[in-house]
């Protein structure tokens, strides 16, 4: 039996699936359930919640992951098989192409990211089982591309697979299809179903045929990953019976309203009609970025490319609000840490010889000498008065006048940080991220930028659903107040 689980923003998609979960649960072992997720963060959301809520530990729950990790488990593929970045970098010097590529073996989500058109079109060619030649003449590549040479670098790919005996995340997914090492189930669940490529649908399909009921989860609304071979209608045109979530747990009225206005727009997709929560919520506009207070609350700042984020984060930064990037590596993170522990240390409190060592990294010769922490114990713990008479530390005074070794524009950030009352013992209330690195989280506040870059602003005059469900998706993410920007440019925006 096929059920189709509709869920709307916020409707309790998650929470559904694991109170049908806790229903075989009841009938049925651990180890015949199948859960798995577009993306890794979902699969182990599901498992982790089923762990606290049934009990269970990760050994009792072991297909809770995603396609490509339940191919590599089951293949029993090793890491160092895996085509990784170093991979096809060799291959790019050998055949004098530049290759830019993201490793994704962490997240186990098959996602290829590379600004190399020629990657990019073999890669679509495999996710949606087209040819290289019918994926090249739909002409979704942006850079000048070659044929000829795309058929050699192609070729080369493979032969280099070949030689050095390596799969890509494509050939597990393929393998396993092939294969006959597909567990049988009693339930199978496949959430965020909207985004899985053709290729993935197949071992899809694989999976249903080895168990004896099947839950496929999604919202073709929410489907943005076409850019990545997400195959949307092949979720839209399932068959089966259907659970339709109605009601909203995260939106408010106004940002529905908005919100509907944007995926209305879409010709091909499910009717739905669902319900926001009773509040009313608020959407405001501005002129430009900077006009809005983002000194209280928590806050998603939303753009639809990583470039767009840095400008935004300049002026956050010089008002000296805590934000993280999702893009970027957060190095002041070690010194938010060194100073909480450093006044910790001023109380009273011992500290172990890691954060000694991190606090005397902040330091220069005039206030400690650095060659005594050759002499501390990496078992022990040490106050700062033990410090001060036998381990080389000169000092004892507020720190920013102590870390004198910092760097000053760090120091400066930090200290305005704290004059605005920002809690850096907790994580960053403000988030920049790219409306796809987001989905699925949420926030009281939502920044949503409106401005398109030429390559997508291509796209919205050619397909215009995508770019719809894109910022229909980044709006969605709003728990209480929607804040729009107009763009910099009116004729590279997004319509609303």
């Amino acid at each position: 039996m096929k059920t189709i689980v509709i869920g709307p923003p916020g409707t309790g998609k998650t929470t559904t699936l694991l109170n049908l979960v806790d229903k075989y649960l009841k009938k049925t072992d651990p180890d015949k359930i199948g859960y798995f997720a577009f993306t890794q963060k979902a699969a182990y959301e599901a498992r982790d919640r089923a762990m606290e809520k049934f009990n269970l530990t990760e050994d009792d729950l072991p297909y809770f992951r995603t396609l490509h990790s339940l191919a590599f488990r089951r293949l029993g593929i090793q890491k160092d098989n895996v085509m990784q970045r170093r991979h096809y970098e060799d291959l790019g010097k050998k055949l004098a192409f530049p290759v830019d590529y993201e490793d994704n073996m962490a997240d186990m989500n098959g996602i290829f990211s590379t600004k190399s058109d020629y990657l990019r079109i073999i890669q679509l060619s495999k996710l949606r089982n087209i040819s290289l030649e019918r994926q090249y003449d739909l002409k979704e590549h942006t850079q000048d591309v070659e044929f000829d040479k795309l058929m050699i670098i192609s070729n080369e790919l493979e032969r280099y697979k070949e030689e050095y005996n390596l799969i890509d995340f494509n050939d597990m997914i393929l393998d396993f299809t092939k294969s006959d090492t597909c567990p049988k189930f009693d339930v199978v669940f496949i959430d965020e179903a909207q985004d899985l490529s053709l290729m993935q649908w197949d071992m899809a399909k694989t999976l249903w045929n080895k168990s004896t009921d099947n839950y496929i989860a999604g919202d073709d609304d929410q489907a943005i990953f076409k850019w990545a071979g997400a195959d949307v209608n092949s979720f839209i045109t399932l068959g089966g019976e259907f659970i339709k979530l109605t009601q909203s747990y995260r939106i408010p009225a106004k940002v529905h309203e908005f919100a509907m206005k944007i995926i209305n727009k879409v010709g091909n997709r499910i009717p739905k009609d669902w319900r926001p929560r009773t509040v009313e919520g608020k959407l405001s506009n501005y002129s430009d970025f900077s006009h809005i207070d983002m000194s209280k609350g928590d806050w998603l700042v939303l753009a639809r490319t990583r470039s767009m984020l840095n400008d935004l984060e300049n002026t956050i930064y010089q008002n000296g609000l805590y934000y993280k990037n999702k893009f970027k590596k957060s190095y002041e993170q070690d010194l938010y840490e060194a100073v909480t522990e450093w006044e910790s240390w001023r109380k009273g409190e011992t500290l172990d010889y890691p954060r000694i060592k991190r606090i005397y990294s902040y330091m220069n010769e005039d206030h400690v000498d650095k060659k005594s922490l050759l002499l501390l114990n990496k078992e022990s713990f040490y106050s700062l008065e033990e410090c001060k008479n036998k381990y080389g530390l000169k000092i004892n005074c507020v720190w920013y006048d102590a870390f004198n070794n910092a760097p000053s524009k760090k120091v400066s950030y930090i200290r305005k940080m704290r004059q605005n009352g920002e809690q850096l013992n907790k994580k960053p209330r403000i988030l920049l991220s790219t409306i796809h690195g987001v989905k699925g989280g949420e926030a009281d506040n939502v920044i949503l930028l409106t401005d398109l870059s030429r390559q997508t602003l291509r796209e919205y005059e050619r397909v215009p659903d995508d770019v719809n469900r894109l910022f229909y998706v980044g709006a969605t993410r709003t728990k209480e107040h929607l804040h729009i920007v107009e763009p910099k440019d009116i004729y590279k925006a997004f319509r609303i």
